[in-house]
């Protein structure tokens, strides 16, 4: 009876941990500090509203936030230059690299910006995903 409950009590245990890491990643409270992050390294260039400049793209309703989530990682960890096209219209301005943002805050603005202004791109970016390509 003994050895019965210890073998249940570790099972209970090992079942608690194991699905600990398989919890949904919490999008809107993802949006919620991107939202936070957007406003204070963003949106400088990229505009309140998320339609960006005359010189700066815009994120808002864009279709070059539809490109994969490594891409888009990547443009904030290396930064981008050189010639993009965003809804039609080209941009040739320098975005510099962003890598002083932790993981977290590079998911939580990508999370903020593909699901703000009119934008509703599928899938979630996690830290994880970040943490892989830096």
């Amino acid at each position: 009876m003994f050895k019965t409950g210890i073998l249940s009590v570790m099972v209970l245990a090992i079942f608690i941990l194991a699905s600990s890491f398989f919890q949904k990643y919490d999008l809107p409270k993802s949006i919620e500090r991107g939202k936070e992050v957007y406003t204070s390294y963003c949106m400088n260039c990229h505009m309140e509203d998320g339609k960006g400049t005359e010189v700066f793209p815009p994120v808002a309703k864009t279709d070059y936030l539809k490109k994969p989530a490594k891409t888009l990682i990547n443009i904030i960890l290396q930064g981008q230059s050189g010639e993009i096209v965003v809804n039609k219209k080209t941009y040739d301005a320098l975005m510099p690299a962003q890598p002083y943002l932790d993981d977290a805050q590079i998911a939580d603005v990508l999370n903020y910006i593909r699901n703000s202004w009119g934008n509703k791109i599928a899938g979630t970016i996690t830290p994880e995903q970040v943490k892989a390509l830096r």
